[in-house]
């Protein structure tokens, strides 16, 4: 496990693709109980070991995940979440090329609870909910791109479906359209950065982590041609 920020109020560590934030029936051990058993080891605290989870990244979905190390910081981080004065930062490779070198998504989401599947719509629909992110690109290799998005709204799957809808399903994200397909059935979707005021010094922290490299190679499925891609160490 690599811890990217530690102190007496919070914990920020990344999460593989693949593992679960929290604990999952049927799943391996999640990220919560890793670092639960990290805190118990480095400190030999004798009982339970506090950790609040302050916020969740989709099982595929790899990068930078915050918490909370006393109930102080969660009220505090939960408060800083819900007010939107957390700034989320994520690096994503995406089928196609975007036309606008940076730009803004505006849709109307709407989930699927059954098949854990979001729906986007250009306009608002019946239980649906608005979804904003920010793009930019950073570059681009062949028929794939490289984006850094922010989010300013956070709904589930949010960067997936939307981009989907766009035309750029991210790399990986069969679910939402892709044709490349990862080993270990990740999607090239990473959170690389949050940036907030800590909840009890004040002090600004910014939280940055490289993003994924991916090694590619080819296969065929059903006579169509695939890209087969694995995902190499954090530089």
């Amino acid at each position: 496990m690599q811890v990217v920020f530690e102190d007496n109020h919070l914990i920020a560590v990344i999460k593989k693709s693949g593992q679960t934030v929290q604990p999952e029936p049927g799943k391996p051990p999640s990220l919560e109980e890793e670092v639960k058993a990290y805190l118990k080891v480095k400190y030999q605290k004798p009982g339970e070991v506090f950790l609040g989870v302050i916020h969740r990244l989709d099982m595929p979905v790899g990068g930078i995940v915050l918490f909370a190390r006393t109930s102080k910081a969660l009220t505090r981080m939960n408060e800083l979440f819900q007010q939107r004065e957390v700034q989320k930062i994520y690096t994503t490779w995406v089928e196609g090329l975007p036309t606008s070198a940076f730009g803004q998504l505006h849709h109307w989401l709407r989930r699927d609870e059954h098949k854990n599947f979001t729906k986007a719509f250009s306009s608002e629909v019946k239980g649906s909910e608005e979804a904003k992110l920010n793009y930019k690109v950073l570059k681009t290799e062949g028929k794939f791109s490289l984006l850094e998005v922010e989010l300013l709204t956070g709904r589930k799957h949010q960067i997936r479906a939307q981009l989907s809808a766009m035309g750029y399903p991210i790399m990986g994200d069969n679910k939402y359209g892709a044709f490349t397909v990862f080993k270990d059935q990740s999607i090239a979707l990473q959170a690389t950065k949050l940036a907030f005021e800590h909840p009890v010094s004040k002090e600004f922290l910014n939280l940055i982590i490289t993003e994924l490299k991916f090694n590619k190679s080819f296969i065929k499925l059903n006579n169509r041609r695939f890209f087969l891609f694995s995902l190499a160490t954090l530089s």
